[in-house]
This record gives C-alpha cells, sequence and structure tokens, in this order.
C-alpha cells in the first residue's frame, strides 16, 4: 500500500517536477568549419532551441570575444529591454554593432550551420570552433582562443581574474542574501 501512495503522489507530483525544471545549455564539443562556413551544432543543444515546433535562431556578438546563438525567445526579451535604451547615447554603437551583425538561421536536415563569413571574420575563427552551452546561450569561440583562454584562466596566468574566488563569487549568487563581488585579481 505504501509504494502504492508513493506512486500516486510521484504522479501528482510530475507536473509541478517538470515546472520547477528550466532548460538551460551546457557541455561543449569542437566542430571544424567545411569549405562553406558550415558547422555541426550538437543534436542535444538542437533540440534546446526549438521553440513552438520551430528550429530558428540567431548568431550575434557575445560577452567576451566570443559569438552567441540565441534563441528566437531570448532575442525578442533581449530586442525589449533595448528598445527602451535605444536613445541614449552611450548605448548607440553597441546597439549599431550588435544588431547589424545578428544574424538569422536555422539548421539544414542534418545539424549545419552555416556562419556568416563577417562573423567568421571579426572573430578570428579558422578552422575549428568551440561550441559552448552557456545557461541561455550557445557560445561559438575560435578553437585556439577557447583553449588560450582556459588554459591561462585553470593554470593562473591570467592575471586580471582569480578563478578561485571567481567560483566562491559566482556560488555565491545562488544566495540571493549576499552582495555580489568583484572576482577581479586583487593584489597582495
Amino acid at each position: 500500500m505504501k509504494l502504492f501512495t508513493t506512486l500516486i503522489d510521484i504522479i501528482n507530483n510530475c507536473g509541478r517536477w517538470w515546472e520547477m525544471d528550466q532548460f538551460f545549455f551546457s557541455g561543449f564539443s569542437v566542430s571544424k568549419l567545411d569549405g562553406k562556413n558550415r558547422f555541426v551544432l550538437p543534436q542535444h543543444m538542437r533540440y534546446g532551441l526549438v521553440e513552438e515546433g520551430r528550429l530558428e535562431f540567431f548568431i550575434g556578438l557575445g560577452l567576451g570575444g566570443c559569438l552567441a546563438i540565441y534563441k528566437r525567445g531570448e532575442i525578442q526579451k533581449i530586442v525589449k529591454k533595448f528598445h527602451k535604451k535605444q536613445h541614449i547615447a552611450q548605448y548607440q554603437k553597441f546597439f549599431t554593432l550588435f544588431f547589424s551583425t545578428l544574424h538569422k538561421s536555422s539548421c539544414d536536415k542534418i545539424g549545419r550551420v552555416t556562419l556568416p563569413n563577417h562573423l567568421k571574420q571579426v572573430m578570428n575563427i579558422k578552422k575549428e570552433l568551440v561550441i559552448a552551452g552557456v545557461l541561455n546561450k550557445i557560445e561559438l569561440w575560435s578553437k585556439e582562443i577557447y583553449d588560450k583562454n582556459l588554459s591561462n584562466l585553470l593554470l593562473g596566468k591570467d592575471k586580471q581574474i582569480d578563478l578561485a574566488k571567481m567560483t566562491e563569487d559566482a556560488f555565491a549568487l545562488l544566495d540571493l542574501d549576499e552582495p555580489q563581488k568583484s572576482y577581479a585579481r586583487t593584489e597582495d
């Protein structure tokens, strides 16, 4: 009887568990560009980009020197927030760069995405790129730059960032009562 009651509880609460779960992108892979500037987007990431039964997304500038793949819904949120600030002079150059390089895209039948040549050149992507899932977006990095940044960070060669402090501060964000701190390296 207890097993039956437990199963009923699981079934009744299943919808609530599902509602609490929020999709996010994670993981990484390396992909090669073909002669037409196409790369294969991993299947699990393609599934995360589907909205209203359609696989459409935008490729544009990301943070820290990468490109980013944004879901249609994420771009709509960005546009809505930026629209309110469009007449503020300090943001004009960014808005021009961001929206003029934003490229609507999709995948072909085998999951290939065409990387616009101007974005490939600006980001110095040669033959290989790293595809990294990061919460609500997918970042695209030149493999050389990604490897260099990761190595410098993990070996402590990046004098601007203290990995241990950055990790501690990021996890502190989980406690909303804690004030945010800088992860810039401090001189001892």
